[in-house]
């Protein structure tokens, strides 16, 4: 089925079709290859941190008296819960930065997947000489996200009103932003600029806040959000496809 015959859909179907792209065998090795890196890194992390925790509950049981030692057997369970809930969020940031190279390339193959056609943007020594580009990009996300996450972070401080409010606001916003991060690559790609790429994405935006806020919910559950990634680099490569590709092809008819 050719790009321009297949079904408009919502930006959480757009988002669960990744998780059949990323089984597809011509996609399988550029998935892999980031999976496995933050994989390597999580459990390095999450070895040595579990390490530290036994030291900290060893001098813990020392200073508690005899009658509370059971606490031990709640607080273990809660510690290594909260760990890895808190490494999780820690490496999502940090592998798009380490995993760029590698997203951009999946992003590629998807959409040559989708289309049939091919990107012809080099070889392995043409992705070297972009590496300053692609990180540049990063960099311009990073940019945009810190102030804005900032202000609302502050909102929580804010007696009775702060609170209630907060995690609503914060919920959109990290919608928002995981649409920006993962639709990113395919209009980078086509060396699409990051403004006109938001601007893209504002004028869609009941399919970008819809497959951000799936990206979101996913991205909260331990373990699965390992292969959040790939997914939604997938799945915002096919909503590129049908919504956006056309348009920056024929530069008439692509947004001001």
């Amino acid at each position: 089925m050719s790009a321009s015959s297949r079904p408009a859909k919502s930006g959480v179907n757009y988002f669960l079709e990744g998780f059949s792209l990323i089984k597809r065998p011509g996609l399988r090795s550029f998935v892999f290859i980031p999976l496995m890196i933050n994989l390597l890194l999580f459990a390095g992390v999450i070895y040595f941190a579990i390490g530290q925790l036994g030291n900290v509950f060893a001098w813990l049981e020392g200073q508690l008296p005899d009658y509370l030692s059971w606490l031990n057997v709640i607080l273990w369970p809660l510690a290594i819960i909260t760990l890895l809930v808190l490494l999780s969020f820690i490496f999502s940031s940090v592998m798009n930065w380490l995993a760029a190279p590698f997203n951009g390339l999946l992003a590629e193959k998807v959409e040559q997947l989708l289309t049939g056609k091919p990107l012809n943007t080099g070889g392995t020594l043409d992705l070297i000489k972009d590496l300053p580009r692609i990180l540049g990009r990063e960099w311009q996300k990073l940019v945009y996200y810190l102030p804005r996450a900032i202000l609302i972070l502050l909102l929580f401080f804010i007696p009775v009103i702060g609170q209630t409010v907060f995690p609503v606001v914060w919920f959109i916003f990290s919608a928002w932003m995981m649409s920006i991060q993962y639709c990113d690559y395919p209009f980078d790609n086509h060396k699409v600029a990051f403004k006109e790429m938001k601007f893209a994405l504002k004028n869609t935006k009941g399919s970008s806040m819809s497959f951000g806020a799936a990206v979101t919910l996913f991205s909260m559950i331990p373990i699965v959000n390992f292969i959040v990634m790939p997914v939604a680099i997938c799945g915002a490569t096919s909503m590129w496809v049908d919504k956006y590709r056309e348009a920056y092809r024929n530069p008439a008819i692509a947004p001001d």
